[in-house]
């Protein structure tokens, strides 16, 4: 018999989900674009920097201003729950694509201790691979503008 405490924290599990991962991509969308300073990157972010970056590794420009504004509007659009189910799959596509472009021949563990020419695997991908999952099957759970714009929500 489940208790109604159980029941309130079964409630909470989405939306910890969907916040957390549109803080993870407003934080990545933001290095992305505006070059906010981020321990261990030493300022190499930016818009600039990041188009030279990602079309040395063989990605069209427009590819590379999707990917850094679909990570910082669709990680809003998480925080807040506003059309959470497709901005999880705009970010479920472009982890899809770090996963096969950039991740999965360096193997599966992260450089957790930033060994010099070894790169990240592809875990963390796969981590928030399954929290966009989660939300676009869970939906986007309480405490989400869907719910007050969405009548059947």
């Amino acid at each position: 018999m489940k208790s109604a405490m159980l029941d309130k924290c079964q409630a909470c599990a989405i939306p910890i989900i969907r916040i957390v991962l549109g803080i993870i991509f407003v934080m990545h969308g933001a290095h992305k674009i505006i070059g906010w300073e981020v321990a261990g990157l030493g300022g190499a972010g930016g818009l600039e920097n990041t188009v030279a970056g990602m079309t040395a590794m063989g990605m069209p420009a427009v590819v590379v201003y999707m990917v850094a504004f679909g990570e910082l509007l669709g990680g809003i659009a998480l925080i807040f729950g506003f059309l959470s189910r497709l901005a999880a799959l705009g970010i479920l596509i472009i982890m899809l694509g770090a996963f096969f472009m950039v991740h999965l021949p360096n193997g599966f563990f992260l450089n957790w201790y930033g060994v010099e020419g070894v790169h990240h695997g592809f875990e963390f991908n796969l981590a928030l691979i399954a929290m966009c999952l989660a939300v676009i099957f869970g939906g986007p759970g309480c405490c989400a503008l869907d719910n007050k714009l969405c009548k059947k929500c």
